[in-house]
């Protein structure tokens, strides 16, 4: 279980807050959202601008700008010297948060650059884990910000919390690796506790037996794993709740969207959905109007091809790359939960060659191989590459 993809994980873990909260408000809601937006921050920007404009002003406009653009925002802070050009002062920035979007936040943090690199390296060093069991470490990282969904920038951002969690605690673990891999298993286990559409709740046994072996090849005392546990089991993470600016981003100005068809997964009847691609993720609703989507479809790790079919000429599939039975995917049921989908493909048909072709397009374009399913059972390898045989 362990080593599943953790983007799945990921995405079921925030799918329930995403569709409960206001991420799914329809295009045309998002549309007049951010055009409000834009003529506030035009505004303010002029008012910035002025010699008469104050520096809270400023200020403001810089955080506006940071929360619809994280690089231009912290530029036009170190232009208007409202910020050091230094990683330490970012860092503070981002750390204090103020009127910040915690999205936006874990996005500039995430990034591979020289600059964002030192910024994270300064934000995770201004967090004291002294003395704090691992969960309760997690807790107060995961709350600072929102993880991104890029693999590699999850793995910079955990590898980072990693080694500050054992520099401050030394001697809890043996290596960084151990803590990188047991954080993903805390997180798991989570989703795996309070998640409703997991069905089967693991027990304290098998979180121990999940996590033998990946402390340089030995145990983990079991008394920690089970301080883990009852914590994660008393008290699911919270999820930091934004101020609403990501939701401009979510289906504004998508890749493509408009009507197909789409087959049933247990039932093979055809029903006509409007579709939206975007941010490497194909949502589907039964109107254009709904307020929340009836799927969500993550694009890692799949394929696209067309079928021919005589009665249904402008067909095309999606299905697994890596040899799943099933696509890592999810919906809403009758009563609007978030459950697991079962589909083994997902079938759609278009009205016309154009329009098959086009969508065959985009979707291509969008789909993405998800690496962290390597980077993790490489990771889990090195953990436990000195087990002894026995």
């Amino acid at each position: 279980m362990i080593l599943v993809s953790f983007l799945h994980i990921l995405r079921l873990y925030f799918s329930a807050v995403k569709i409960c909260e206001q991420t799914t408000m329809w295009y045309l809601e998002l549309e007049n959202e951010i055009a409000n937006v834009t003529a506030d921050l035009e505004s303010m920007d002029n008012d910035g601008s002025s010699k008469t404009g104050s520096r809270t002003k400023q200020m403001n406009t810089g955080r506006k700008k940071f929360n619809m653009d994280p690089k231009k925002g912290i530029e036009y802070l170190i232009e208007n010297e409202l910020l050091k050009n230094t990683p330490e002062d970012v860092a503070q920035f981002l750390y204090k948060g103020e009127g910040l979007n915690k999205t936006a936040i874990g996005d500039y943090l995430g990034e591979k650059k020289d600059f964002n690199i030192l910024v994270l390296e300064a934000f995770v060093a201004r967090h004291e884990f002294k003395d704090m069991i691992l969960v309760q470490a997690l807790r107060q990282f995961l709350w600072s910000f929102r993880l991104p969904g890029e693999a590699q920038k999850i793995d910079r951002m955990m590898e980072c919390f990693a080694k500050r969690y054992c520099e401050t605690n030394p001697g809890v673990f043996e290596s960084t690796d151990t803590c990188y891999v047991l954080s993903f298993s805390i997180i798991m286990l989570n989703t795996s506790l309070h998640n409703a559409s997991v069905k089967e709740k693991p027990s304290l046994e098998r979180f121990i037996l999940m996590n033998r072996g990946i402390n340089e090849g030995g145990d983990l005392p079991e008394e920690l794993l089970k301080s883990l546990y009852d914590s994660i089991k008393k008290e699911p993470f919270k999820i930091p709740e934004d101020d609403g600016n990501d939701l401009t981003h979510t289906f504004f100005n998508p890749d493509r969207e408009g009507w197909l068809m789409k087959q049933g997964g247990r039932y093979k009847t055809w029903k006509r959905r409007w579709f939206i691609l975007t941010d490497n993720c194909l949502y589907y609703f039964e109107y254009t109007t709904d307020k929340e989507p009836r799927g969500i479809i993550p694009l890692e790790n799949l394929q696209i091809r067309e079928l021919e079919d005589n009665k249904k000429p402008h067909c095309f599939e999606l299905f697994a790359a890596d040899g799943r039975e099933i696509i890592k995917a999810c919906k809403t049921d009758a009563d609007g939960k978030v459950v697991e989908g079962k589909h083994s493909i997902y079938r759609m048909l278009a009205s016309t060659l154009e329009e098959k072709e086009a969508w065959i397009k985009s979707i291509t374009a969008s789909i993405s191989k998800d690496p962290f399913y390597d980077m993790l059972a490489a990771r889990k390898k090195k953990a436990s590459s000195n087990i002894k045989d026995t």
